[in-house]
């Protein structure tokens, strides 16, 4: 199988999606989830990660991770590692927990964290468990709105302060915008967007600097093309020799457009696009 994209770098936030094994329950009661969240705490001290936003269900959970190192895949591995191990232990059980590797939606904080973090706690209750997230025990909302207390490892004040510089009046907003969602779907289809969730803008901006994308070479064409600009505004603007042949590369190494397509608008023949790649 093919392996996921991922787009790390320093400051990176994700929305995360981790599932049991062929849709098994991954957490079998409160103890296991108590479990896990020990263990979240121990990965987010030991990664140096902010986490703004968690909801564990049965047979999955969803995280809003910003990385400041840029290191999810490490991270995540040892999270899904030593859980699936205290979860074995702990249930008499072998083999593995998770159902292949965990999905990474990068996330344009500015824009689209509020309605990620919404849609994460709104889980429960789109799922029919709860009526109100405040009845689910087992998200971050309650903490966030101070009905339980704040672990210290949730990160609570740059989701409050979008609201308000008071608190109070900041929490009552915060409950406002959550009860409103539950009349909404996804913000943005990420099915449909691929693995960025952003304004076009931002989604330009990572492939820019695709460079730093985790194992480029190795990841699959078909995996190069989500969220990937459109070749028109690769070429827009484009005047120089240099240039152009820099994006040419842009648009073949990091896009994953062919040498046929980037020929066609810039009227070249392939020849002539093969050369320019080899040098």
């Amino acid at each position: 199988m093919a392996r996921p994209l991922r787009i790390q770098f320093p400051g990176a936030l994700y929305h995360v999606t981790v599932r049991g094994n062929k849709k098994a329950p991954i957490f079998l009661n409160d103890i296991d989830r108590k479990i896990f969240l020990k263990t979240m705490r121990e990965i987010i001290k030991k990664h140096n990660w902010l986490c703004h936003s968690y909801c564990l269900m049965d047979n999955h959970f969803h995280l809003a991770i910003e990385t400041p190192d840029g290191n999810l895949s490490k991270g995540m591995r040892d999270l899904n590692g030593i859980y699936t191990s205290r979860f074995n232990r702990q249930n008499s059980t072998v083999g593995h927990l998770f159902q292949g590797r965990f999905k990474a939606f990068l996330v344009e904080k500015e824009t689209y964290l509020l309605e990620v973090a919404r849609y994460i706690v709104l889980n429960p209750v789109r799922a029919g468990l709860v009526a109100r997230p405040e009845d689910w025990k087992w998200s971050s909302y309650r903490a966030m709105v101070g009905i339980d207390p704040s672990p210290k490892w949730l990160t609570t004040d740059w989701l409050l302060k979008f609201f308000s510089s008071n608190q109070t009046k900041a929490i009552q907003q915060f409950k406002e915008f959550v009860t409103e969602g539950i009349r909404k779907g996804l913000p943005i289809k990420e099915s449909a967007k691929g693995v960025i969730i952003g304004s076009e803008r931002f989604v330009y901006s990572v492939w820019e600097s695709a460079g730093e994308v985790e194992d480029l070479k190795e990841v699959p064409k078909a995996e190069r093309i989500i969220g990937r600009p459109a070749l028109k505004d690769i070429f827009e603007d484009v005047c120089e020799k240099k240039s152009r042949n820099d994006a040419i590369a842009f648009a073949h190494e990091r896009c994953g457009y062919s040498n046929a397509q980037i020929a066609k608008i810039l009227r070249l023949t392939e020849s002539t696009i093969r050369k320019i790649l080899k040098k």
